[in-house]
């Protein structure tokens, strides 16, 4: 059994049935959000996904992190695939009575990754230059720096922030709006043919502390046509969490149409076998039964 699956309980449905099929680990997070109209973000996402609201606004993340362990079930580590830094742009949406994560883009340094997670979900992944740095020094305000240059757009798109926790860690309380932007247990994606897929994650409850931060994300949310507004961002910081993954599955019905101007890009050869050796295969991926 991976260690994560020790806990379930917190979550707000049961673990999915079947093998989960990848693992990871996530570490030194950044989760810096800021409220936004959510009519202003509907054009995002495709029709039949709602965009979820807490406290009057939805919201728009910007996560800096780095990645740990990656790597299929029963494979070893590589040390050219297992560990890299993300920076990832992100709403919250509900579909097929599941409340979940939808991604406006990622961004990593990783290529082997980046093709395996658009070729395998669809997901919005792009191979761009993104650092993570660790500094040591006890006293240091910010002991973490990530620094980012997304080459997709013209100009490329800068993104720095240097970041910290700020306080004792907690567990979010549900109901809360920290419980509300990290404890989400799947992620929606537009696959082959227009259909949303879901993938399944599970860990444990995030140690959550209050963050600091300087953050320039501006750039990031140029392709969406988006400006972050000009109030501070709501900042969280995460040591991390150990995390296993689920297959993709089809959820609910075919999506006939995107906005346009989404900054979305067609999902590419959707999914694969779970062997390293055969990620770039065609295949369909299985259908799962839409929670209620």
């Amino acid at each position: 059994m991976h260690p994560s699956l020790q806990q379930v309980e917190h979550r707000p449905w049961p673990v999915p049935d079947g093998r989960w099929n990848l693992r990871q680990q996530w570490l030194d997070l950044l989760f810096a959000h800021w409220p936004m109209d959510s009519a202003l973000l509907k054009p995002l996402v495709p029709d039949g996904v709602e965009i979820e609201e807490f406290g009057g606004a939805s919201w728009v993340g910007v996560v800096p992190f780095r990645m740990t362990g990656v790597m299929f079930r029963g494979l070893p580590d590589l040390p050219w695939m297992s560990a890299f830094a993300e920076l990832n742009v992100r709403l919250y949406v509900r579909y097929g009575g599941r409340s979940g994560v939808w991604f406006l883009s990622l961004d990593a340094p990783n290529l082997l990754a980046v093709l395996a997670a658009r070729f395998r979900y669809g997901l919005p992944y792009h191979w761009s230059r993104v650092g993570h740095q660790s500094h040591s020094e006890s006293d240091a305000a910010y002991p973490f720096e990530m620094t980012a240059l997304c080459g997709r757009a013209k100009p490329p798109l800068r993104f720095r922030s240097t970041y910290g926790p700020a306080g004792a860690v907690f567990r979010a309380k549900p109901g809360s709006l920290e419980h509300f932007l990290t404890e989400r247990y799947c992620l929606f994606t537009r696959g082959r043919d227009g259909k949303i897929l879901r993938v399944d994650v599970h860990h444990e409850p995030w140690p959550l502390q209050p963050g600091r931060a300087e953050v320039d994300a501006a750039d990031l949310l140029r392709p969406f046509n988006l400006n972050l507004p000009e109030c501070a961002p709501h900042l969280l910081f995460s040591s991390g969490v150990r995390v296993v993954s689920w297959p993709a599955c089809v959820v609910g019905h075919e999506i006939e149409t995107v906005s346009a101007g989404s900054g979305l890009r067609p999902a590419m050869g959707m999914d694969v076998p779970s062997a390293a050796s055969a990620f770039l295969a065609k295949t369909q991926p299985a259908g799962c039964k839409v929670h209620e």
